[in-house]
Parts: structure tokens; sequence; C-alpha cells
């Protein structure tokens, strides 16, 4: 099979496109005919040999990728035969091999996809899908709400404008740039504003005043202005801080005020005995179900590198997909 292999820690160049040999699965694993792969911002961070929330570095050579779908076309011993053909989809957890023709994992991490779910957007839904279900926990939007949503192009901000919308909320989303907010505007979003533009926050204000809920993944600028946005007893929901390097500083807080709800938290919130696995079932209705429909950027498996620098230099639009 062809897969992208990673020999040295590094830029984006690092990553090459090479035959290697066929996985095979062992006791209660399956093989996966990759059709999508997803690449999501901590893969550009396990490849510079940055640990993050990895258990333990990476070993080199590997093939990366965390999240995959396809169909089985090949079953572990112990492994019930109706999974044979059939359309699943799988976060592999740390276990590296997704960005690959075929890749392996463990029959309790399949998810059969629902209905005519496209493979990409499947991918899409059991990673970032899964993030956005973790994130609205924790403020779920209602008719009265006045929603910001910073980097509302992205493939979590695609999400929650969509989820905000079907929820009655007022929606504001932010991005970079015109053709960026074009697609936001598409999206669903009440108003879409340029936060590169000087006076953006003032446009937000002139629109709908005060805000009620900032989700925010992004730190930096955008959030402290959207914060200032924010009414009495407003929430700011914070899940990341990609605008201030995800490798460096921390997310932007105000006391009183915001609410970290990176992972951890998350799963403690969804609660249960497996939470992930409970937040992926919660992300995967909600697509079946036609209520969002992720944002997919997609590229050849071949162009792996292009797609980490394009991420990297926030040159994406959704979710981040390598197709072999």
């Amino acid at each position: 099979m062809h897969a992208i292999r990673l020999h040295t820690f590094g830029p984006a160049e690092n990553l090459t496109y090479e035959k290697v040999e066929d996985p095979e699965p062992g006791p209660g694993q399956v093989r996966i005919a990759v059709a999508a792969a997803g690449v999501h911002l901590l893969d550009t961070a396990l490849r510079e040999g940055r640990q993050g929330p990895a258990p333990a570095p990476t070993p080199l050579p590997t093939v990366p990728g965390r999240e995959v779908a396809g169909t089985v076309e090949s079953l572990g011993d112990g492994v019930d035969g109706h999974w044979l053909g059939k359309r699943v989809v799988a976060h592999l957890g740390f276990a590296p091999g997704g960005y690959a023709e075929l890749a392996v994992t463990d029959t309790g991490r399949l998810h059969e996809i629902p209905g005519t779910l496209g493979f990409a957007e499947a991918v899409a839904m059991i990673g970032t899908g899964r993030t956005t279900m973790g994130i609205l926990q924790f403020a779920e939007p209602g008719p009265d709400d006045v929603v910001v949503v910073p980097a509302a192009a992205g493939g979590i901000g695609t999400l929650l404008v969509q989820y905000a919308k079907h929820a009655g909320a007022t929606v504001i989303g932010l991005a970079g740039g015109p053709e960026k907010t074009a697609r936001v505007r598409a999206n669903g979003a009440d108003l879409a504003v340029d936060y590169r533009t000087p006076s953006w926050s003032e446009q937000v204000q002139a629109y709908r005043g005060r805000v009620t809920v900032v989700y925010d993944g992004v730190g930096g600028d955008a959030a402290r202005e959207s914060v200032a946005l924010l009414a009495p007893g407003g929430r700011h929901i914070v899940f990341g801080w990609s605008g201030e390097g995800i490798h460096d500083g921390g997310p932007y807080v105000v006391e009183g005020v915001s609410e970290q709800v990176l992972g951890p938290v998350m799963l403690e919130k969804a609660g249960g005995p497996d939470p992930v696995r409970t937040l992926e079932l919660r992300a995967l209705a909600e697509a079946a179900a036609g209520r969002l429909t992720p944002a997919v950027h997609r590229f050849p498996l071949s162009e792996a590198a292009a797609a980490h620098r394009a991420l990297e230099t926030r040159g994406t639009v959704g979710k981040v997909v390598l197709e072999p």
C-alpha cells in the first residue's frame, strides 16, 4: 500500500509518500480500506516532535494520522463477520496509521457510518464533530442568545454556527478575508464579519449590541474584543487558542466570565463508561439527521505535506481530509 511516513521530526516537508507493507489486523481488529483520513492541528505538533497530550513520544519512523473512514476489508481473529464490507469510521486514539491506503484498529473504536453520510464527512464528525458536541454541553444556545463564533469558517466553527442557528439563536461569525466571510454567510450566520478589519467589533455592536455567548477556540485579539462585547452574565466558552499558536502561551480567559472546556473537562461532562464514544455517537447522529453538515477541505493523500502547511497557515476551510 501507499502511506505517508515521517522519518524525522520537523517541517511538513518531512512527510513523504511511500510504498510500505500492508498492515495486518490482530485479534479483535479489522483492516479498513481507507477512503478518507482526517488531519488535525495536533498532528502538526506531533510531526514536529512536540508530545502535547500524547501519552508518550511518537517512535519513528511512523505513519501519522488518527482518524479514518472507509470499508472493512479484512478481519482479525475473533471479530464478528458482520463487520466485513461495512462502511465505518474510527478515531484511532494516539495509535498512528491513518495517513494510508489501509489502516487497522480495534472493533471497539468502530462506528458504522449512518445512512448516506460520506466518508470525508464521517471523519469530520468523529473528530471535529465530537469536539463540537463536547463544547455545546457547556453553553446550549437558544432563541434568546446572540452568539459570536471566532474562526467561524473552520471545522468546529462551521458546526457551531449551524447548531446555534438550528437552535434559533442569532449568530455572528468571524473569519479572515472576504472568501471566508462569504462561506460563513452561506453557512447560515446572520452576520459574517472580517476580524482583520480594524472596526469589526463596532460592526457587531451596531448590528445587535451586546452578545450572550462567545465560543472561542482562537484566543488573541479576536477573543479579547469578542469578550468585551459580552452582556452582563454572558458566557465565554474557551476550547483552544489557535490564534496565539498551538505550541505557545495559553488561552485568553477573564475571571468570572470565561470557562475553559478543554478535553478532559469535556469528557467529564459527557460522563458514562465511554464519554468519547458518547460524544462521537451524538455527532454522527446530528450529521445523519441533517442538522449538521461539516465543511471539508480535501487533499490527495500524496499531498499530506501541503495539507499540513495549509493548516498551519490558516489556508484551509473546514476539516482537512486526505483521500487516497
